[in-house]
């Protein structure tokens, strides 16, 4: 990967302004700005993955400017994880999915900020709208990433892939108020390795011809559907680089590995046939929450279900999507984890809904669980999704479900008219308090 000025003759690009840059200059002419790039691809690629960097707590501090220069872990209590840290906080080894308690020992004096899913996916929304003013090919992988084909967009934007890219991520921190970094490659594998290779506000290139030499030093869990376990196992047959599974033949690994091997293959090899698919859905759409003491009474749970079930179909409606299987899951105290599954007839996006299928799967994976079990976690989730439209449909088994979900979209226009807090159901209330609003 090439990106400074002196590793190349080509000339390249200002990362500020978009201008041309002449072969090893230092800055750009145009505004004086050292952000410049060079690499002898730069105007032939076109396939990118772009990344915002430290989504949620660049929203945090976007929102608060108080906070610019602290540190800023977004994430449940004490007991909970971190779902996202800042630069500062990483510095001091902060990261996703560390435990809150040790987040906090490396980072005393960070401030935590539980997550607001309904505004991160608002501000997604926003990004992914610029991105479509680039291409009409953007695949989002989740709410603050994707990627893009910017093939033959060059007339329309007057522009090479780069240029668009680079207008793209200035546009987005200088109206959205975030940063993004961009992986500029041939195909989508390259793409998103180069994204990781310049956080934050990073643009990084990975080309043709140092595609192989590239890979070939890098670990095997940086290929996407590798994960722990079959790290482990690739690393016990002595396969700890990308290089080195580039060695073994095509049938050795498909015989090894089973259909994996097939992937393990083509992408040490720097191949991927995969396209750009603008209207892929994610897998699924889940909320979680660790309660700061452990509990046992099936109705306090019911309770803590409730803001989960609101918090999954808000996101459901702001993407609109609808999804079809509820899965409910439960962490014991002694950390066992247990989940229940249940099929709707028809896709659902209402909290109504989601609640009523998955107050009965709790009652299920009680069952399940030794006696006198106490829980220190719950989630819930809605999978195998689809379009927002195919969304409970009118059921003629069920009468009263067409006056559920009006009353669902009259809360959700109040909400959205006065706020979040301004409607509430009396579910989700703690016994023996009142809300006028429920």
């Amino acid at each position: 990967m090439t990106t400074k000025a002196a590793n190349t003759t080509e000339n390249g690009l200002c990362r500020n302004c978009g201008a041309d840059i002449p072969a090893r200059a230092r800055r750009c002419d145009s505004c004086s700005s050292p952000r410049t790039i060079f690499h002898p691809e730069l105007r032939t690629l076109s396939i990118a993955h772009l990344d915002c960097d430290a989504f949620y707590a660049s929203v945090e501090k976007r929102d608060d400017p108080s906070l610019r220069d602290k540190p800023v872990i977004v994430g449940g209590g004490r007991r909970g994880v971190v779902s996202a840290a800042c630069y500062i906080a990483r510095i001091k080894g902060v990261h996703s999915a560390m435990p809150m308690f040790k987040a906090l020992k490396l980072c005393p004096d960070a401030t935590v900020i539980r997550p607001d899913m309904d505004k991160y996916v608002r501000v997604g929304r926003q990004i992914r709208e610029l991105m479509r003013e680039v291409s009409p090919l953007v695949e989002p992988l989740s709410v603050d990433e994707a990627f893009l084909d910017l093939s033959g967009t060059e007339r329309l934007h007057r522009a090479s892939p780069a240029v668009a890219l680079i207008r793209l991520t200035n546009r987005i921190e200088r109206e959205i108020g975030v940063t993004a970094s961009v992986g500029l490659s041939y195909n989508k594998f390259l793409a998103k390795l180069a994204s990781d290779l310049d956080k934050p506000r990073g643009f990084a290139i990975i080309g043709e011809a140092e595609a192989l030499e590239f890979l070939d030093s890098q670990p095997v869990s940086r290929i996407w559907g590798v994960g722990k376990a079959l790290r482990r196992k690739l690393t016990s047959d002595g396969l700890h680089t990308i290089g080195q599974l580039r060695s073994v033949d095509e049938k050795r690994l498909i015989t090894r590995y089973g259909s994996m091997g097939n992937r393990l293959a083509r992408f040490s090899r720097g191949e991927d046939s995969r396209k750009v698919t603008p209207h892929s859905l994610p897998k699924n759409v889940s909320n979680e929450t660790t309660f700061f003491e452990d509990i046992a009474d099936p109705a306090e749970l019911s309770r803590r279900l409730w803001p989960l079930c609101e918090k999954v179909s808000g996101r459901m409606k702001a993407r609109d999507l609808s999804g079809r299987t509820v899965t409910l899951k439960l962490k014991t105290s002694k950390f066992q984890t247990l989940t229940r599954s249940q099929a709707l007839p028809d896709p659902t996006q209402l909290a109504e809904t989601l609640f009523r299928t998955a107050e009965v799967l709790v009652t299920r994976a009680i069952d399940g669980a030794p006696k006198g079990s106490a829980f220190r976690l719950i989630g819930v989730g809605l999978s195998n999704l689809s379009d927002g439209q195919e969304a409970d449909p009118p059921d003629l088994a069920d009468p009263d479900a067409a006056h559920r979900k009006r009353i669902e979209q009259v809360m959700d226009e109040v909400r959205g008219k006065l706020g979040s807090d301004a409607i509430s159901k009396g579910r989700g209330l703690k016994p023996g308090t009142r809300n006028a609003n429920s």
